[in-house]
């Protein structure tokens, strides 16, 4: 009870209890599980369109002449290269190349927007404003302004355009939109694959927040989705083979670990923080352990923890980050880091539970 007193609560708390929602917390803030039917979740974002309120997700933005140069210095991707309507997702690091932050990175007119895990906001903050020194640079915290909405599934954009009547969707992965709402006011649309399929994020002003979300709902509906909670959309995301800040990977990683080479990090923008490891581990080719995936033995009940080691032959072998249970390939999976010399396909690990162990196969990524 104490724990969801202190966590920060969803704005639209009050309209996801009419949808009969479940809750839970990530980080301390508050989100919706699910609505009492996963299965129709889970199909909503494979099949159709799910409507998910990621609103509990940090972000702010970067203002002041220097934003583009001052924050290409600071994370792994090419932020200046980028013009309005243009994105990328990136990582911070520390010097020593391990991970601080993630984030989403939006171009937009006069400012960039940094979209982060829940509960990461005030560090990210920190750890660049430790950075700012006679540079043109203000961080602006928007999320007591914005809320924000991702619809996943084959149909989002579909549903998109005929709820918003939008004059055209964002063309390509991390491009946004802009457009002036009659009934919402001012939003942002922007293509976000979280789950490594098509799907949008509309940031909304906080007071038409609930009339979108519900028109959204009532439009996926129509296209045989309808809103989706947390619990539906990790295990869509482990399917994927997504790693995400605070579950797979943190301090204790080097950013190449995570294996997000092509997605976070450019090998050819200028001087940034913890360039140098990133890019000799480049040039040797050498990691003691990477993200993989690894299919599990065992019913669904039985799902490794956070933490959980795998091992070989006595050796240690790794841990896991993430488990889910896949209802498409009917098996526990996870994602988890394992040393080089056991990273072989078909690779038999044994995880170690917390009342016996289980067998454990590395497969590539991603699942599905």
């Amino acid at each position: 009870m104490l724990l969801f007193m202190l966590m920060s609560a969803l704005a639209l708390h009050d309209y996801h209890c009419e949808l009969k929602a479940r809750f839970s917390q990530v980080n301390g803030m508050e989100v919706v599980a699910d609505y009492g039917n996963f299965s129709a979740e889970y199909d909503a974002i494979h099949n159709h369109a799910a409507i998910l309120d990621m609103s509990f997700r940090g972000r702010f933005c970067l203002t002041g002449n220097d934003r583009k140069r001052f924050l290409n210095g600071q994370v792994t991707n090419d932020v200046l290269k980028l013009n309005p309507g243009q994105g990328c997702y990136a990582m911070v690091v520390n010097q020593k190349a391990r991970v601080v932050g993630d984030a989403f990175i939006h171009c937009l007119d006069g400012e960039l927007l940094l979209d982060c895990e829940p509960g990461t906001e005030e560090n990210i903050i920190q750890r660049l404003e430790q950075f700012i020194i006679a540079d043109d640079v203000q961080v602006v915290r928007v999320a007591h302004l914005y809320g924000l909405l991702t619809i996943q599934g084959p149909k989002a954009g579909e549903v998109v355009t005929s709820t918003l009547s939008l004059p055209a969707l964002p063309d390509g992965d991390f491009s946004s939109i802009s457009c002036q709402h009659p009934a919402c006011g001012e939003l942002y649309c922007m293509r976000t694959p979280r789950l490594g399929k098509p799907g949008l994020d509309i940031f909304v002003p906080l007071g038409s927040l609930e009339a979108t979300m519900n028109a959204l709902v009532e439009r996926a509906r129509a296209y045989g989705g309808g809103p989706a909670g947390w619990l539906a959309f990790e295990t869509a995301r482990v399917e994927a083979g997504i790693p995400r800040h605070c579950a797979d990977m943190d301090q204790s990683n080097l950013a190449p670990e995570a294996d997000v080479f092509e997605r976070a990090i450019s090998y050819s923008k200028g001087c940034y923080i913890g360039q140098e490891i990133i890019a000799r581990i480049r040039a040797h080719g050498h990691l003691n352990r990477k993200l993989n995936g690894l299919r599990l033995e065992g019913p669904p009940d039985l799902l490794p923890p956070k933490g959980a080691k795998l091992v070989c032959g006595g050796k240690e072998a790794g841990y896991i980050t993430s488990a889910v249970f896949s209802p498409t390939l009917n098996q526990n999976i996870a994602l988890g880091y394992v040393r080089r010399e056991f990273e072989i396909p078909d690779q038999e690990l044994t995880v170690e539970l917390p009342a016996g162990t289980a067998r454990a196969r590395v497969c590539p990524l991603p699942f599905i």
